[in-house]
This record gives C-alpha cells, structure tokens and sequence, in this order.
C-alpha cells in the first residue's frame, strides 16, 4: 500500500526528504566527541529514559541482544554508563546513563547548537521566524512517534 502523499495542505514526502537531510547534517555536523553513531543513539536515548533493560534498548536501537551487551559493556568500562538491579525485581538488570554520559550527550548538543546557529545566519529573518513557528508543531510530532 502506498503511504499518502499528502495530509490536508502538508506534503508528507517533501517533509521526509527535509527532515532526513536536515537530520543527516545535525548528525555529521563536527564534534569533539568521536563516537559511533550506535553508541551516541545509545546515550542519546539513555539520557532521555534512564535507566533501561536491556531488551528495552535492544528493540529501541534495532540492534541485536548481543550487539548492545557489547556495547553497553564497553560504555560502563569507559564511564558512561552503569548497571544496577532492578529494586523490584533482582533477576532484571537496569542500564543507567551516569554524569560523565550525559555530560557526552550536553557537549555534543552544545556543540551542535553552535555549528547550527552559524549555518542558520544564511536565513532570512522570516525563515528564522518560520522555523520558530514551526516547533511545537514537531514536538507534538515527536511526541506522538515516540507514543506508537
């Protein structure tokens, strides 16, 4: 079945190709942080949801269970993340993101901030106005994707 093309005025499919290469350049935008994209999603989501078991993240990050043990144990020999028990139940692990993981994830968006405002100063005043316009409209959107 063919996804629409179109909701009301809004045109689905030049969304998607703005929003995948906008996202494209936010992810490859210069970093001190040198680190895979996998262990950044793993952060990033960490950040937001800690603390995780393990097979939470596994079906959040689409990768397999033995992928993100490995990951994650590098993550807790290098300091950014650590596991603990889960209180209600012993036999479950929980993955907690700790300061120095989150401080990874806050340099990066900080980072990010600033190499995005350079780029923005192409913008006209009404683009910039547009784009301000348009953000709780994308929250909402994050929202209901992060819902289903």
């Amino acid at each position: 079945m063919e996804p629409k093309t179109y909701t009301n005025d809004l045109n689905v499919a030049d969304f998607t190709l703005v929003i995948e290469d906008l996202t494209r350049i936010l992810i490859r935008l210069p970093s001190i942080e040198k680190l895979s994209f996998t262990t950044l999603s793993v952060l990033h989501t960490l950040s937001r949801k800690s603390p995780m078991r393990l097979t939470e993240l596994t079906a959040n990050e689409q990768v397999t269970q033995s992928a993100i043990t490995q990951l994650v144990t590098r993550l807790e020999r290098d300091g950014l993340v650590e596991r603990r028990s889960d209180p209600n139940d012993g036999r479950v692990v929980l993955v907690h993101i700790t300061e120095a993981g989150a401080n990874v994830i806050d340099s990066r968006r900080l980072d990010r901030m600033a190499q995005l405002s350079k780029i923005m100063e192409g913008l006209t005043l009404e683009e910039k106005q547009a784009i301000a316009r348009a953000i709780p409209a994308l929250r909402r959107l994050v929202e209901l994707g992060n819902d289903s």
